[in-house]
């Protein structure tokens, strides 16, 4: 049956490589088990914080403590977000039809737009996490991925599919109400690194941004996929660590 543990078994087992059960929910409930998203996220920063605290703790400058963060939450996601940011990139910078974005999109392979969005994601990541002290970088990292995976949901049900199929288009389209969990989760995570001020500019940020490429997937690839999907995990998470920097170290 269906249920907040099997819900958020799903959300880790499809957010991250974690050998996760499904813990038994249906794959037609997979939409309405988007709530957890941000949860999944809470997992994934928590992993990367620890790989910071360790490293830390054995004297490794912030710099090496960053990277190495990182690189764990690529590692434990399977680079799943990193990727679609990427196959966005090459999408949107190339193409002339929205049929020939989406193709490319689909390419296994890597164009320049997508190794340059790739470079710049890792990079304002790990400056941003090496500006902060460690208990602070494990905070924000922890509250970026959480808010990253919060505005999937969303997302998915706010922009029908591009096609019909692929990752994005099986989950099918999300409630209003799973949306808005999703998005109250990851807001007291926000409210909790940042306190009300900072969290409602970050907040606006992330709604720019969301506002921002929504309108480029409906004008461009006429819906969301799962690399739209990604892309706004990464801008998002981006957003929160740069927050974080700006207005905590």
């Amino acid at each position: 049956m269906s249920g907040p543990l099997s819900d958020l078994g799903a959300c880790v087992g499809f957010y991250t490589r974690l050998p996760v059960a499904v813990l038994g929910t249906p794959s037609g409930d997979f939409a309405r088990a988007q709530w957890a998203a941000p949860l999944a996220g809470a997992v994934v920063g928590a992993i990367g914080g620890a790989a910071l605290l360790i490293a830390a703790w054995t004297g490794l400058t912030p710099l090496i403590c960053a990277l190495l963060a990182v690189a764990a939450t690529m590692l434990v996601t399977g680079a799943l977000h990193e990727d679609g940011l990427a196959d966005t990139a090459d999408g949107l910078g190339g193409g002339a039809t929205p049929e020939r974005k989406l193709e490319i999109m689909r390419d296994s392979r890597i164009g320049t737009y997508g190794v340059a969005a790739l470079v710049f994601s890792i990079l304002l990541r790990v400056a941003a996490l090496a500006a902060l002290a460690p208990g602070l970088a494990v905070a924000a990292l922890i509250a970026a991925h959480m808010a990253g995976r919060a505005m999937i949901p969303h997302f998915l049900g706010s922009l029908g599919p591009a096609r019909d199929d692929g990752l994005s288009a099986n989950v099918g389209a999300v409630g209003e109400r799973i949306a808005a969990i999703a998005l109250a989760i990851a807001a007291v995570a926000l409210l909790l690194l940042f306190g009300p001020v900072a969290a409602l500019v970050t907040a606006t940020l992330l709604a720019a941004w969301f506002l921002v490429l929504k309108a480029l997937a409906q004008r461009q690839l006429g819906g969301h996929t799962g690399d739209i999907c990604g892309a706004l995990e990464q801008g998002s998470e981006i957003l929160v660590l740069l927050a974080a920097a700006a207005a905590l170290s």
